[in-house]
Parts: structure tokens; sequence; C-alpha cells
């Protein structure tokens, strides 16, 4: 979904006496990681139920770092035409904004669980702060990350390296980005990958980069602290017990 879109659907998700209600200072954010593979629904159901506490302001804001088995997710603008080979892994529509994506082994999922009501209710500024953080987290590996006019998610030299889906509901953020670090790159060609049908895909191992998942997750969280001016503080997995 373009961003102006995007951030009309999210004013007007909220009621105007929310929309003057005073705003806390954002505290710590949670910072969880997954070392198995997290069932889509599974993650989508714990997302929502937390976005939700989030909301009523019963719970810290929360980063979730995942990967998921091999899926195909269709975000709000997804063309049917985009999904090119439909028996090839699992189909999933989603609520985020976006087309068709692939999510698998080797590529790092991060759910950002935020609170705009924290961070001036912008949408705009939102997303534009998940790029530079994504772009941040590349310029440690030695990679200079890129915007490309009126797309989104982060490319190198042309090739899309991390995309972006978020969606928001009463000022709290849903779903976030994926960085491809060493992924099957053949799994995109089931699908025209966010609706760009010249647009290569590529990973930091393709890249000849760091592709050490943990370095990366590391990255992730020091680049994140810098761009979002929060501490991020280490939580267990929220699938899995203590």
């Amino acid at each position: 979904m373009p961003i102006s879109g995007l951030h009309n659907q999210a004013l007007m998700a909220v009621p105007s006496a929310e929309r003057s209600a005073p705003s806390p200072a954002p505290g710590p954010v949670e910072w969880r990681t997954s070392t198995h593979l997290v069932p889509y629904e599974e993650a989508v159901a714990f997302m929502e139920t937390r976005a939700a506490v989030i909301a009523l302001r019963q719970a810290s804001e929360c980063v979730w770092l995942l990967q998921h088995p091999s899926i195909y997710t269709a975000g709000t603008s997804a063309h049917d035409s985009d999904l090119l080979t439909a028996k090839r892994f699992p189909v999933f529509k989603t609520g985020r904004g976006g087309r068709f994506t692939y999510h698998g082994p080797g590529q790092r999922v991060a759910y950002v669980m935020l609170d705009l009501s924290t961070r001036g209710r912008d949408v705009r500024a939102f997303v534009t702060a998940l790029e530079d953080w994504l772009i941040a987290t590349l310029a440690r590996f030695g990679i200079a990350g890129e915007r490309h006019p009126g797309q989104i998610g982060i490319f190198v030299g042309g090739a899309k390296i991390a995309s972006i889906g978020v969606r928001v509901r009463r000022w709290v953020s849903l779903h976030g980005v994926s960085l491809n670090v060493d992924p099957a790159l053949e799994h995109f060609s089931g699908i025209v990958p966010c609706g760009l049908k010249d647009v290569a895909v590529t990973s930091l191992a393709a890249l000849g980069a760091e592709s050490d998942m943990a370095k990366v997750d590391q990255a992730l969280r020091d680049a994140f602290e810098e761009i979002f001016g929060v501490t991020a503080i280490s939580a267990n997995d929220p699938t899995r017990s203590p």
C-alpha cells in the first residue's frame, strides 16, 4: 500500500478523542529473537495480541526477530497475477500494506510493534524511520542501501535486499521489515516481488557480505537504538518456554 494510503487508513481508524489524548514518552523496547522457524499464523496471533495490549498501555513496545518456513504473503495491494507459482508454497493473505513477498529460512523478519502515539502519530515518518533502520544496518557491513523513488523497501545496486510492509491499528504498528541475509533467492521467482517485474532480488550472502544471523541481529539491534533513540531490552522467545 502506498505510504499516503496507509497514512489515511490509520487516521480513519483512530477516534478523534484518542487523537487528542496526551502522548507519553517512548520507553525501552522489548527485543525478542526466535531461533526456530515460526509458523506464520502463530506469529500473526502473537503480534496482534501484543499490539492490542500495547494500545492499552499495558505492555511495552516490542520488536520480534524470527524466520518463517517458506511461504508467500499477499499484502492489501496484492494482485493475483503477481502469484506466478501458486502451489509452490503456502500463500497467506495479510493485513499489511504492499503486494506479494516471500519469507523463508535465511531471511530475517522483524515484526515491529511500536506505539506511534509516542512518536508523533505520523505513519509516513515511521516508514521512513524503518528505511533508515535498514540502511544503517547495511552500512555496518559496508553496504550502501538505497531508496528508490515511489517504491517501498531498500535496494543495493538496483536489486532489492529488504522489504517493508506495515499496518497501523489504534496507533500501534504491526508487521514490519524483512532483510535477505542468505535465503534461497530462487524462491522469489514464484511471485512478482512487491509488484516489481524488472527488479532483481539480492541478499547479504549474494553480495559477499556478512551472513551470520547472530551478527546481523546485533547490527539490527544497534541500528534500531540509533534510529529510534530507545533502548532494546532482551526478552524470552515468545513461542518457547523460558
